[in-house]
């Protein structure tokens, strides 16, 4: 199988990376165009992609074509090749482009599903939200389920859920990344050296989340086991209580979906 990528951004990178990562595809099978051609084959050779000169040449190298491209540049640039992907599976990454608008964009009887997933597919813990609602055959789901879930996490979303669920992925990894750096220099102005502070703290939230998952504790639970009554843990909890840490990670998915 051939999986091609109609623009090769961060999110195409992170998909492609964690796919060879995990093993699931050889670097030849991937391949990519974009409009910057020099940087287009700065991201790919180096890696063993393939880089083509255009949409049509790479959806003809496909089995799979991803759309990653901006979303308002999505219409623009599958339309000349709207004929040619009724014959692919196409799986988009733009932002905002539901089952509906693709309805309307792509030619009748395409199979193609929306999607959201965030960077640390790139080292196969990330998530891929999809939307529940597509044109797949229940063999083409079960197939880009299984290759998907090499990456991460797969959830099936409503439509109507669908934008908030990918700022809390896609989104996610800049709030967490800016916690570690918060939670790191706490740790340095300590006295601890930087490179070990990160790796404590990144250690520390990739643990609790795996922690999360493989238990299925509720979030407040893990928080309490952790409080000790009197305890220095809670005195910090306490802190960050009254600094409003929790409604401010809430204003900032709110700020991002009331845009």
């Amino acid at each position: 199988m051939k999986i091609g990528f109609i623009g090769f951004g961060n999110m195409a990178q992170a998909l492609a990376a964690g796919l060879v990562r995990s093993g699931a595809l050889q670097p030849e099978a991937i391949g990519a165009c974009a409009r910057d051609p020099q940087k287009l084959r700065r991201n790919t050779v180096a890696a063993g992609f393939r880089a083509f000169d255009d949409a049509a040449s790479l959806v003809g190298f496909a089995d799979w074509v991803v759309v990653a491209v901006k979303p308002h540049q999505v219409a623009q640039v599958l339309t000349p090749v709207r004929e040619l992907l009724t014959r692919k599976i196409v799986l988009s990454v733009a932002a905002g482009w539901t089952f509906e608008r693709y309805e309307e964009l792509l030619a009748t009887g395409t199979h193609h599903l929306s999607t959201i997933p965030n960077t640390p597919v790139a080292v196969g813990e990330g998530v891929i939200v999809c939307e529940r609602r597509h044109s797949l055959t229940q063999e083409e789901w079960r197939a880009v389920e299984a290759l998907l879930g090499r990456i991460g996490l797969v959830m099936q979303v409503e439509t109507h859920l669908l934008s908030v669920s990918g700022t809390v992925c896609g989104c996610g990894p800049a709030f967490v990344a800016l916690f570690l750096e918060a939670l790191a220099d706490a740790a340095v102005k300590h006295g601890v050296p930087r490179a070990d502070a990160y790796r404590m703290a990144s250690q520390t939230v990739v643990g609790t989340g795996k922690l999360q998952l493989a238990t299925g504790e509720h979030p407040g639970r893990m928080k309490d086991a952790v409080c000790s009554p009197g305890g220095t843990t809670i005195r910090g909890v306490a802190e960050l209580e009254r600094k409003g840490f929790r409604g401010a990670v809430i204003d900032a998915v709110d700020a991002i979906e009331d845009d």
